[in-house]
């Protein structure tokens, strides 16, 4: 039986163990919001303002480490869309956005509310295309689900209005593949990083969202280190409480004198999953080594001794093979002056 876009699109939602949907009605998302409607266990949560459903859907993203997806209407609806996206964007979160579009027939002719979607979101989308044809799906769905999770960003699939209702060619589903990249560093860096952490007297780890999910590898290399932990605002969530005797808590403005002490006492800092951007709050005349996932960030805000591209889980795991053994025993941060 030959299936809409409309539907095309919505089952490889649901399929994708998506189970919310945030965003404003409009002409243009009628048929998108009518499968919703009719298909059990996908919800439409209706948002007073298209920004307010891209920054729920971003929210829900970052919390559940899962697919977000928000859509918007037709012009100032796509529009609105933007700020929560670039929360998405700015966190490296993956966020599905499916915006309206004037009829195809129309685009490009200056039509009532039409805006040129792809340069709209260029900036903050690892990927962004327009529906032109239903023979497109499911490509192109499969395309953008598969950069926003992989890339770990946003990625924008624009539907003109009138396609939604049209008939798909194939009765393919979608297939997706839901394991973001693991990425490890090369042997030789994590030699090397091992080396400057073997030599440090004093180490403090600075700690971000990039190593939420890393928590008991983090927790373990700072046993090893005798290394107290200091967070930055996005860890605080996986790392703080009283089960991480290692926190000292957070740097920056709403930071604390413990963390900036530990800073500040360290001759070797560690950072782990933070591109933190507050270049005043980094201590000066330390040996700094850096675990990111995007090489990009090595050394984007200090000067680094080394640096581990890599997930956090991942690299952490390999240090902890290399690293030798300082102290017996841990309940939390010892003096190792």
């Amino acid at each position: 039986m030959a299936r809409t876009v409309a539907r095309v699109i919505v089952d490889a939602l649901s399929e994708l163990g998506v189970r919310q949907v945030f965003g404003v009605v409009g002409d243009a998302l009628n048929p998108l919001t009518d499968a919703l409607r009719t298909t059990d266990g996908l919800e439409w949560v209706g948002c007073r303002h298209e920004e307010a459903a891209a920054f729920a859907a971003s929210a829900q993203s970052q919390l559940s480490g899962t697919l977000g997806v928000c859509m918007g209407t037709v012009g100032p609806g796509s529009v609105h869309l933007l700020n929560g996206l670039y929360d998405a964007a700015k966190s490296r979160t993956p966020v599905l956005a499916v915006a309206g579009q004037v009829p195809l027939s129309e685009l490009g002719s200056d039509y009532f509310q039409e805006v040129d979607n792809d340069a709209l979101f260029n900036d903050v989308a690892v990927f962004r295309a327009t529906l032109t044809s239903p023979d497109q799906l499911p490509q192109l769905l499969e395309a953008a689900v598969r950069n926003a999770i992989g890339r770990k960003g946003v990625a924008v699939l624009t539907v003109p209005g009138d396609l939604g209702e049209r008939e798909v060619g194939t009765d393919r589903p979608a297939r997706f593949s839901l394991n973001p990249p693991v990425t490890r560093p090369e042997e030789s860096a994590v030699s090397r990083a091992a080396e400057l952490l073997d030599r440090a007297e004093r180490v403090t780890l600075l700690v971000g969202r990039g190593a939420r999910r890393a928590r008991e590898e983090v927790l373990a290399l700072a046993d090893r280190l005798a290394a107290p932990m200091v967070l930055t605002l996005k860890a605080k969530e996986g790392f703080e409480g009283d089960t991480n005797p290692f926190q000292v808590g957070q740097t920056g403005l709403i930071g604390n004198p413990a963390a900036a002490s530990a800073l500040e006492d360290a001759d070797t800092l560690l950072l782990l999953g933070t591109d933190f951007p507050y270049r005043e709050w980094y201590p000066e005349g330390k040996t700094v080594v850096q675990v990111d996932t995007e090489a990009a960030h090595i050394g984007r805000r200090v000067p680094v001794e080394a640096g581990l591209v890599g997930d956090t889980g991942a690299t952490v795991r390999a240090l902890l093979t290399r690293l030798a053994d300082r102290v017996d025993g841990a309940d939390g941060p010892r003096d190792r002056s």
